[in-house]
């Protein structure tokens, strides 16, 4: 072969290779969000950043429609329950894994007790309830209760509780499954390279595989909220999520974006640390409420876009108590409280999730209005990736996180921060026996009325306690190129990438 050949050969081969690189980019979906992915072990999470993306990773018996407010057949295509209310039987379809391999009623049977019974899930309060899981035939999936639960289809279609391949796990192993899992859902993890992305290919075996439009979609973290924002406006991100409040209205402006203010049920709050020092002390928390002025963080962070929360169920979900108890901004009274808990020059640890416009500037106001009531909060700024871990170990006083619900009914979040030990009460520490005594009483109650006074009464106990300070509602803010349609996020959080078109 001659040199002149050779060359012309080369610049052959470039050329196609960047044809099929474009080409390929055409199909896939980039979107740039805050949080790396944490595992893909699915009980071993409770955290946004991985649920949103096993959602398009695994599937679950029963989903959860894009209004937030219906279920869904998901894996199971049918389903009955007995007039007793203990015994569901269900029906599942014919679904394969993306190894090939089927969707059984015995892979259900794994993964449900598996978040019942694993030491390390913390999912397992929630199911519990559950007293032998049965797998009659391949596909019949028997379950029944100790006692009949009223919550109980609705954890089925967690994301945690997704059925995932029970072969796929023993032959791996679990550390290893959770990096490279096998799942049923429209796309499957080709690779994941942890603090840069994951990179999800369409799944040729999902049940659904003919609406899949997309070839992938690569999850890019990029910590700060303007460098994401930048990208999606050079058009190096197909999708943003997280937009600050500040640039939705300039955003808005730009005729290459779409910005997307989906309804939510995120709630924002300042955790509190109850095992640190005085915040034991309820008068000490009381004094914390007393002293935020919520409107100002509304007016001056959320630009309006917020609402002040004064619950930790959303505003809008099942069984919001919507006159549940509201602290004024009231920095004498939280000098008084103080007082009487015999409290002065108290000095709290505030960890804030560096390059998140939002919480950053929360902290700053925060951290102004706490001085005016003799607290002096230290500012201490830690990579996302980070500060989950701090704040699961206990090492923190406050910090500002939010919660959206991942299930139609309010058992999941009530168990997960106000009766569930396994979590800590989502890292607060929070321990109130009659109150976990009653989140165990409302998850099996069937009367709808004594159900629903029930949850009334729980918002009222946690507010008293001030289990956390409860800041306010908000929508989602995510952005894309005005060649991206169908990228919703339903009010669960979910993404419904599989019906996303990339044009």
């Amino acid at each position: 072969m001659n040199k002149r050949f050779r060359m012309a050969a080369a610049g052959l081969m470039l050329a196609l290779g960047l044809v099929s690189e474009m080409a390929q980019a055409a199909g896939v979906l980039t979107i740039g969000r805050r949080e790396d992915s944490t595992t893909f072990d699915p009980i071993k999470s409770a955290q946004n950043a991985d649920n949103w993306v096993f959602s398009n990773v695994f599937d679950v018996l029963i989903r959860v429609d894009n209004t937030g407010t219906k279920l869904l057949p998901g894996l199971a295509e049918s389903w009955t329950i007995s007039a007793d209310g203990k015994v569901y039987t269900l029906k599942l379809r014919d679904a394969k894994f993306s190894d090939g391999t089927p969707v059984t009623a015995a892979d259900a049977v794994f993964s449900l007790t598996r978040i019942r019974d694993h030491e390390g899930s913390l999912w397992r309060d929630s199911y519990t309830i559950m007293d032998t899981v049965v797998a009659k035939d391949p596909r019949t999936l028997v379950i029944t209760l100790k006692t009949p639960s009223a919550a109980f289809l609705s954890q089925l279609a967690l994301p945690n509780a997704s059925v995932i391949s029970q072969k796929a796990v023993a032959k791996q192993g679990e550390e290893n499954f959770a990096e490279h899992p096998v799942g049923s859902g429209a796309f499957s993890v080709k690779e994941w390279l942890r603090g840069e992305k994951v990179r999800l290919v369409k799944n040729p075996y999902y049940w659904e595989a003919a609406k899949v439009s997309l070839d992938g979609v690569d999850w890019l973290t990029l910590p700060d909220d303007n460098t994401r924002m930048l990208k999606v406006q050079a058009g190096e991100l197909d999708a943003a999520l997280f937009v600050p409040f500040s640039r939705i209205a300039s955003l808005k402006k730009d005729a290459r974006l779409v910005v997307l203010l989906d309804r939510s049920t995120r709630e924002d709050h300042l955790l509190i640390n109850h095992t640190r020092g005085p915040l034991g002390k309820v008068e000490v928390r009381q004094a914390l409420d007393f002293a935020i002025d919520k409107k100002a963080i509304i007016d001056t962070v959320t630009f309006g876009y917020g609402k002040a929360a004064n619950s930790y169920i959303p505003e809008g979900a099942l069984y919001y108590h919507a006159d549940n108890l509201r602290r004024p901004y009231d920095p004498q009274k939280a000098k008084q409280l103080l007082a009487a808990a015999g409290v002065k020059n108290l000095t709290l640890n505030y960890i804030v999730n560096a390059g998140d416009e939002v919480d950053e500037q929360i902290a700053v106001l925060l951290q102004q209005q706490l001085s005016k009531v003799g607290i002096t909060a230290k500012l201490q700024k830690v990579d996302p990736s980070q500060s989950w871990d701090m704040l699961v170990a206990g090492d923190y006083d406050i910090s500002v996180m939010y919660w959206t619900n991942d299930i139609l009914d309010p058992d999941q979040k009530t168990t997960f921060v106000l009766g569930h030990d396994s979590n800590n009460n989502y890292m607060t520490r929070y321990q109130n026996e009659q109150v976990k005594a009653k989140v165990a009483a409302a998850r099996i109650e069937t009367d709808g009325a004594k159900r629903k006074q029930m949850y009334i009464d729980l918002q009222k106990m946690a507010k008293a306690d001030v289990h956390w300070v409860d800041l306010y509602y908000s929508p989602y803010r995510n952005v894309t190129r005005t060649n991206i349609t169908g990228f919703h996020q339903n009010p669960l959080g979910r993404f419904t990438l599989e019906e996303t078109v990339k044009k």
